[in-house]
Order: C-alpha cells, then structure tokens, then sequence
C-alpha cells in the first residue's frame, strides 16, 4: 500500500501580527519567518510522518533545493517533482494573529504547470491497494483521479480552495470528499441532495471532526482534544494526511478520525505548517494520556 498525492508545494512566508489588519490598514509585522507550506505538501508530510509510504506528484522552479530536502527527510519519495524552468516556485503570503487565527495569499507558480504527459508514468504505477490524495491546488486533478479509478485505488479530495467547478468535475471520480464546515456549507448550498461520493471528512475547527458514510448513513464524530492553539496554519492538511494515512493502513473510521483528531491538536500548538506536523509516536503518546 501506498499513499500518492498530486499536491502543491508553496514555500510561506509568514508574518505574525497583533491582529489581522482590516481593510486600508496598515500594521507592523512582529516576526517574518519562512516554512515549508502547501496543502499537497502538507499532506505529504502528515501522512508520512502518520509512517505511509508516500510519493508526491507535483513541480516547482529549479532553485529552493532546500524544499526538496526538506521532504525527502520526512520521508516522502520527491523523485517525481518536476523542477520547471523560469517558473517561481508555489508561494504564501500568511498573516497570524495573537489567537492563532490566519489570512493567506497563495500564488500557485509551478502548482499550475503540471502537464498529464509529465505525470502519466505515476499515474501508470499506481496500484489498487493505493490512495491518492488530491486538493484544489494543481492542475490534472481530474486526469489523476480516473486514473486511480481505473485501477480501483482509494481516491481522497480536499476541496480546497473551494470551488464549484473543479468540485462538480472530480466528484464521479472521487471516494472521500475532505473540506472544513465552511466548504461543506458551500457544497450543500450548491448541491443540494445526494452526493457521488462514499464519504465526507469534514473537519470543525474547535468542535472536531465528523465523518459521513454515505452509504449506510452513519456519521462518526470525533471531539477535538483541548490544547493552546497557536497557530492553526495546516491543521485540516494535518489531519487529513493522518486520516488517510489510518484507512491505508487499515484502521476503522472511528480510530483514524481520533488518530488524526490527536496529530491536529498537536501540530496546533506549534508554529508552521510542514513544519509543525507530529510524529506518529508524539501522537500516539499524546493519544494515550487523553481520556
């Protein structure tokens, strides 16, 4: 089994603030630092660091090896990330205030280069036991998902940035629908009754997580664990990663939405994105002192 996400890789550059400025204000930076960041990467990293074996799909310029370095000790496999000439590298603009709260600006670069005669060796290696893992980031999203459908692999959509479009058009191809409570409200408003899908992971912020079987009709819930939140840049990416981890793995729905509601509240009290995700024995750790 292994884990495959087409994925952006964004380098952030993030400036902690008092407050977010509101509109026409202007407002000094109390610290600019730069991270690793990106929903695709971020996901990477959370599922392999949850210990899946990962491979990401995705491209960025040719300078910032660092990036790639960065990665490969996680543990993800980077041989498939294009490097493109006179293309910038995905990048994010991220203001956070003194609650942990954010704004982001993200300018895609390299994310939206992708090509399917650049990536269709990968797709031709994945194997029905497989996941891929994909958010609203790249191009070739719907190129990668029947691919991975035609072989029978597990296909996990993180509708993020939200938008319809894209959305309507992965939908037949997809398994699992990801999207925090404000995303599922978007989708229910503009798609209204059934969903093709078989589930949705929908994260909650300070009240958790639930997971809806559309199959059987059951909704598995998932409280969140107290902790100081510090920085909750990542935190859907993080729990994602870990939950597609768990089902790769062969965990039940209940243990992964808890394993990946534990990797969240972890990373939450830390400052980054890629950066900040737990490894799984710091999750498991923190797991078992949790009532």
């Amino acid at each position: 089994m292994a884990i495959w996400n087409l994925g952006s890789i964004n380098i952030d550059h993030i400036y902690r603030l008092d407050h977010l400025p509101d509109a026409g204000e202007t407002i000094s930076a109390q610290e600019v630092t730069q991270g690793l960041g990106g929903k695709g990467a971020n996901q990477s990293v959370a599922t392999a660091r949850a210990g899946a074996q990962t491979c990401h799909l995705g491209a960025m310029g040719t300078g910032d090896q660092w990036v790639i370095d960065r990665l490969a000790a996680s543990g993800i496999c980077t041989g498939n990330i294009l490097r493109l000439d006179r293309t910038a590298t995905g990048h994010a603009i991220i203001l956070l205030d003194a609650q942990g709260e954010n704004s982001i600006i993200i300018h895609p670069g390299a994310n939206r280069m992708l090509t399917k005669a650049a990536l269709q060796s990968c797709f031709d290696r994945i194997k029905p036991q497989d996941s891929l893992l994909i958010q609203n980031e790249t191009n070739c999203q719907v190129e990668a998902a029947k691919a991975a459908k035609r072989v029978g692999a597990r296909v996990i959509y993180s509708a993020a940035p939200f938008e319809i479009g894209p959305l309507r058009a992965i939908m037949p191809h997809a398994d699992i629908l990801a999207m925090n409570a404000g995303e599922a409200a978007q989708l229910f408003a503009e798609i209204p009754g059934d969903l093709p899908v078989e589930g949705l992971l929908i994260t909650l912020g300070g009240e958790g997580a639930e997971y809806r079987d559309l199959r059987t009709g059951q909704t598995y819930r998932q409280p969140a664990f107290p902790v100081r939140a510090v920085d909750t840049t990542g935190a859907g990416d993080t729990f994602a990663g870990y939950f597609a981890a768990a089902l790769d793995r062969g965990d039940t729905i209940p243990d992964a939405l808890r394993l990946a509601a534990g990797a969240a509240a972890l990373q939450v009290t830390r400052y980054g994105a890629s950066d900040a995700i737990p490894m799984l024995e710091e999750v498991v750790g923190f797991l078992a002192k949790q009532a």
